[in-house]
């Protein structure tokens, strides 16, 4: 059977498998840790080292010479993890080290492993069936896990086997795990932390009592159970969330007290050498965050930095951090996002700051944009700020002097990765798929706000003028218009079967500064549509020739899922046909933490709820519709999409409804993949083309 470029999407789950990814630096720098699966099509990662004075590679644990591990085995947590963190690849999907990194913990198949970095091997820890998220002491005597919504504790060597610390005979009660919101919206995977004694635990206790009970039904198997979930929909009761300090040789708790009542939400814990436990907290507004120390052996707090924001407070991983006698943090600055020392911007006023790399004595390693497609690599000593990139497309890095580990994309190349450790550079083996097609992207700065727009034609010749295929995601903390070639594979696809694709990143969207980012408080449906609108005519104006916007139309996912349907109900006389998969089409139906930053408590601002609802506004011009969504979504429930349709039926608009059994958020399954995009051309040329 020949390949074709679904296919092959689908097959190397987007281009991921087989390339090195989630680095760890070994204490002393000899090492550098990392994941990656064998080829293009392997969907088993294993953990790997590269030593950083020769470059030399060496495979470290292979899940398949240690533990059988199959999906249906997995711990329920796990799963849910997986989910949060978009994660549909196997084997060794995460795991953590010891200080010094010669130990690694891994589950595999619901049980944990602890294996030696440099020998490869390895214990299965004893009592661990259904073990979830295992995190090594500093000195490599004892790994925590979470079990069966309790926290576990076992010794490294296997000769103590896993017994509780932290549990509680309660079915709406977990320890040492993160909740929901903390997961899906905070980046907080985590909910238990080690003291740099190795003798304690900072450990979480979360209550769902409260939170709204929903049920997820598998209606393709009339005969399971729907599986219940406690979903704090926007407006109701978030997860009740305590933090405790364990001792882990006599298992005796110590409350760490701040108010809560003031400010719910943990948004990261740090427990450093020399410094005491810290915590960041958050009102439910999200107009403030504190850090707070907590007071030796009291389990009292006091208030070592407050953050405050008229709209919201960005949560910006890693940040806030001590560096000399003060506080790193990246934050809203005079129109732009800066990173600051003690409330004083270190960085400079062109640059919107993304990320706090590493810090030492003397330097700050940080990513920045100054042209919000790039991304690069910036020190800051103190005195002057340097760019250690080539400032052509866009930069991840990890660092523990001297080493950096840096991830680097641009629209000519995929990622490479590349180890330093001072003048010794190393590239990363990668052994992901080459794509079938070459993306040829030209960029653009379109409208009265300027959106960065990206756009494709097919790479062969076709007789024009061509339909016009929006392809946004659209909102905020995500952006399509970066120079990076993987970004536009899927887009370069669609082009090339026969359509012109625009992509534009509106108002939300990271890289453009504080207000740009704040125009959807209070609206998060008509900046961005109107981004659209403005990008389409402006294309519209640049190849007269080339485009046809009497033919245009629109897809998304998610976000970019409502943004679509938004647009064919909203704007018919502008859009003539929208794919939407899995779209949030009510507020009201979607979390706390993200929903009410961007349009406030339900109960105190309904307007902005009622002014995003996706209902129909023209009934004079009805556009076809597809809505997709998968029926185990746990994260944008399939009731947006059917309640929507009912809606539609109602009003007698066109539109049809895919239904995917038994697929979350993320889509993962293989046939599945490829079809979506198959199915979603399909429905495009059969209405703006006539195929």
């Amino acid at each position: 059977m020949s390949d074709s470029f679904p296919r092959q999407y689908a097959r190397t789950q987007r281009f991921t498998l087989g390339s090195p990814r989630d680095f760890t630096i070994t204490e002393a720098g000899a090492t550098v840790l990392f994941l990656r699966s064998s080829g293009p099509e392997d969907t088993v990662n294993s953990l790997w080292g590269i030593d950083t004075e020769t470059g030399n590679e060496r495979l470290i644990a292979d899940p398949r010479e240690m533990v059988t591990e199959t999906q249906g085995d997995l711990p329920a947590a796990e799963q849910a993890r997986r989910e949060r963190a978009r994660e549909s690849a196997g084997g060794i999907t995460t795991y953590s080290t010891d200080r010094s990194g010669s130990l690694a913990a891994f589950t595999l198949g619901g049980e944990l492993v602890v294996v030696d970095t440099s020998s490869g091997s390895f214990v299965v820890i004893e009592n661990s069936g259904g073990a979830f998220d295992p995190r090594l002491s500093g000195d490599g005597q004892l790994v925590s896990f979470v079990g069966n919504d309790g926290l576990y504790l076992a010794s490294t060597d296997g000769t103590v086997v896993a017994q509780p610390i932290a549990t509680e005979d309660s079915d709406t009660v977990s320890w040492g795990s993160a909740e929901f919101v903390a997961a899906e919206e905070m980046r907080r995977s985590r909910g238990h932390w080690w003291d740099p004694t190795s003798k304690k635990l900072a450990v979480t206790r979360v209550d769902v009592n409260d939170v709204s009970l929903w049920h997820i039904a598998a209606p393709n198997d009339p005969a399971r159970e729907p599986r219940a979930v406690r979903y704090p929909a926007a407006g109701t009761t978030n997860a009740d969330v305590q933090l405790y300090v364990v001792d882990t040789e006599n298992s005796s708790r110590l409350e760490v007290v701040w108010n809560r009542s003031t400010h719910p939400y943990l948004v990261d814990v740090t427990w450093d050498d020399n410094q005491p436990l810290t915590l960041v907290v958050q009102s439910r507004d999200q107009r403030s965050m504190q850090v707070l120390e907590m007071v030796e052996d009291t389990g009292q707090t006091r208030m070592v930095l407050e953050l405050a924001d008229p709209d919201w407070v960005e949560i910006v991983p890693g940040t806030p951090r001590r560096w000399r006698d003060g506080w790193l943090t990246i934050q809203e600055h005079e129109q732009n996002r800066a990173l600051l020392f003690n409330q004083q911007p270190v960085s400079p006023p062109n640059q919107w700051v993304r990320s706090l790399v590493a810090v030492d004595e003397t330097t700050i390693l940080y990513t920045a944009s100054v042209e919000p497609t790039i991304v690069d690599l910036w020190s800051y000593d103190g005195d002057s700020n340097e760019c250690l990139t080539d400032g052509l497309g866009v930069t991840q890095a990890k660092s523990s002097t001297p080493v950096i580990v840096l991830e680097h994309s641009t629209i000519e190349e995929s990622a490479t990765v590349a180890v330093s450790n001072g003048d010794m550079v190393w590239d990363v083996d990668d052994f992901a798929a080459t794509p079938l097609l070459t993306p040829q992207v030209t960029f653009h700065q379109t409208g009265p706000l300027a959106n960065h727009t990206a756009v494709l034609f097919p790479t062969r010749a076709v007789e024009g003028p061509l339909p016009i295929v929006m392809d946004p995601y659209g909102g905020p903390h995500a952006q399509r218009v970066v120079k990076s070639r993987n970004a536009f594979l899927v887009s370069q696809w669609l082009a090339d079967q026969g359509f012109c694709v625009v992509v534009t990143d509106g108002p939300g969207t990271p890289g453009r500064g504080g207000s740009w980012e704040r125009m959807v408080r209070g609206d998060l449906a008509e900046p961005t549509l109107q981004a659209q609108v403005d990008a389409l005519f402006a294309i519209g104006e640049i190849y007269p020739e080339q485009v046809d916007l009497s033919r245009v139309g629109i897809r998304g996912w998610s976000f970019g899922g409502y943004l679509a349907a938004l647009a064919v109900l909203r704007r018919p006389d502008v859009f003539h046909a929208g794919v939407a998969g899995a779209p949030v089409t009510d507020w009201l139906l979607y979390d706390t933490h993200y929903t009410e930053r961007y349009l406030g408590h339900p109960d105190e601002e309904p307007e902005n709820y009622e002014r995003t609802l996706l209902t129909i506004v023209d009934d004079d011009q009805k556009r076809p519709l597809m809505l997709i969504h998968g029926l185990a979504d746990d994260n944008v429930v399939a009731a947006h999409t059917l309640q929507l349709s009912s809606t539609l039926l109602a009003a007698g608009h066109p539109h049809e409804v895919l239904p995917l059994s038994d697929t979350t958020h993320m889509t993962p399954q293989e046939e599945i993949a490829e079809n979506l995009l198959l199915l979603q051309v399909d429905f495009l040329k059969r209405h703006l083309r006539g195929d």
